[in-house]
């Protein structure tokens, strides 16, 4: 099961802006970047939005990059409840991790969302 479609980030402007002002935070084998924005009428919050990114360089297939961002995707909507609304947040990962399960990016994806400031941890 795929993210709801609010909360996907799909347009390239989108991407950009998170990569050229959002923060970073670097984990084990994962690397978040977002940025707050701003939305245009303070009544309504804007829902998080997220985007994964997997380069050629983790894996020359197909198969194996799709694999992990659906492991990311689980993740993240195990995590959407607790996550504060207005963020722009893109995932990539830094090589092809050793241990690909869930378990390890849902513990990963916490913590480098509670460093960021976008959960509160306990």
């Amino acid at each position: 099961m795929g993210l709801p479609s609010q909360h996907r980030l799909k347009r390239r402007l989108d991407f950009q802006t998170v990569y050229q002002q959002g923060i970073r935070r670097y984990g084990h084998n994962i690397i978040l970047r977002a940025v707050l924005i701003k939305p245009e009428s303070s009544t309504q919050p804007i829902p998080t939005k997220i985007g994964i990114s997997i380069s050629r360089k983790i894996s020359k297939k197909a198969v194996v990059r799709n694999r992990l961002k659906r492991l990311i995707r689980a993740a993240f909507l195990a995590l959407l409840p607790q996550m504060s609304p207005n963020w722009l947040i893109v995932i990539s990962l830094k090589s092809e991790p050793q241990e690909c399960k869930y378990e390890h990016f849902l513990r990963e994806l916490e913590e480098l969302l509670i460093k960021a400031g976008i959960i509160y941890g306990n």
